[in-house]
């Protein structure tokens, strides 16, 4: 069985073409059959035009209230059946109506080393803070700001020259890799969540 997968993104969507360009395969095991976007306009949608996977906007601006787009996001993902929805660069906390529907099956990539750094400003905390590792986290989304189970981690070397742009671009190519190889594995092979301790694979 092939897993569907709804992918969310806010911006280029480098992250959504590596999965694209996975999913070309059949036996990596899933296909996007939908990209949402909380902006018009942006790259990300582009880039899935191109390869005639449908797509969504769901703008905060357009509703009156928080709750109200949280119901069409929801809705929105819904009408896809996904097995699996991706917060590829996604900029925007969902609410509790999705969590309900997709809790378990919505995962988020994060460019630092969880639970250090979280939030929008990962490298550059990780750089504040002086650490030698940073990296990249794939996790479950929660109810918290990426507080979510952990999927699998990337560590990154911090060098002494850094600086944030050179950090973070190093960050998104191992962030990328492990994207693509690990909801890829998940796809294939299943995973299970034991209170926090997630297990790829169904034995």
């Amino acid at each position: 069985m092939t897993v569907r997968l709804v992918v969310l993104v806010s911006g280029s969507g480098s992250n959504l073409q590596a999965l694209l360009d996975a999913t070309a395969d059949p036996s990596y095991g899933a296909s996007v059959v939908a990209v949402g976007s909380d902006r018009p306009d942006i790259e990300g949608l582009t880039r899935a035009a191109k390869h005639d996977v449908p797509t969504f906007v769901a703008a905060v601006r357009d509703f009156a209230a928080r709750d109200d787009w949280d119901a069409f996001l929801t809705a929105s993902c819904e009408r896809f059946a996904p097995d699996l929805i991706v917060s590829a660069g996604f900029m925007k906390l969902v609410g509790p109506r999705f969590l309900a529907s997709f809790e378990g099956r919505y995962v988020n990539t994060h460019n630092a080393l969880l639970p250090a750094f979280p939030g929008m400003h990962g490298p550059r905390d990780a750089l504040t803070y002086g650490v030698k590792l940073a990296g990249a986290t794939l996790h479950f989304v929660d109810s918290g700001v990426d507080t979510g189970a952990i999927i699998a981690q990337v560590a990154v070397p911090v060098l002494d020259d850094d600086t944030e742009d050179t950090l973070l671009e190093r960050i998104k190519v191992a962030e990328r890799r492990q994207l693509v190889d690990t909801v890829g594995r998940m796809a294939r092979e299943g995973w299970t969540v034991n209170e926090r301790k997630v297990r790829l694979g169904r034995g």
